[in-house]
C-alpha cells in the first residue's frame, strides 16, 4: 500500500495518534482543522467567517503537500459550536468552493478543543 503522510508538527499528532493528512492511492484524507494562527493561538475568535476560512487554508495547504488541490475536494464536514454563525461559514465554504461544490456536511457539536475555536472543518480528496 502506497501512504504518503503530512504532519503539521502539533503535539497532539504524535500524542493523540494521527497525521494532518493521509493520501493512500487516489484519496486523500485531511484530518479535523482547526482555526490556529502560527503561534497555536485561535484565529479569528468569535468570527466564524475568518475562522472558516483558515481552517480552510490550513486543511487545502496539507492536500495540496499530496497532490490534490480544490478541484480534487469531493467532501467536507464542517464541525461548528453555534449554528447561528451558519451563514458566515457557509459564505467562506462558498468562496472557495465556488467552482467545484464538494458534498458537505455542516454539524453543530457541542464544543471543539478550545472554547475560542467556533469550527473545525476536515475534507476528503480524489487525485486520480
Amino acid at each position: 500500500m502506497d501512504r504518503k503522510v503530512v504532519t503539521s508538527g502539533a503535539p497532539w499528532e504524535q500524542k493523540y495518534g494521527y497525521r494532518r493528512a493521509v493520501r493512500v492511492g487516489p484519496h486523500v484524507h485531511v484530518s479535523g482543522t482547526a482555526p490556529l494562527d502560527e503561534q497555536g493561538n485561535t484565529f479569528g475568535v468569535g468570527d466564524g467567517y475568518a475562522q472558516a476560512r483558515r481552517c480552510l487554508a490550513i486543511a487545502l495547504d496539507a492536500a495540496a503537500q499530496l497532490g490534490a488541490t480544490v478541484v480534487h475536494v469531493v467532501r467536507t464536514r464542517m464541525y461548528v459550536t453555534d449554528m447561528r454563525f451558519a451563514d458566515d461559514f457557509g459564505r467562506a465554504h462558498g468562496e472557495v468552493f465556488s467552482e467545484h461544490p464538494p458534498a458537505s456536511t455542516m454539524v453543530e457539536v457541542r464544543k471543539l478543543i478550545h472554547p475560542d475555536m467556533l469550527i473545525e472543518i476536515e475534507l476528503e480528496a480524489y487525485v486520480p
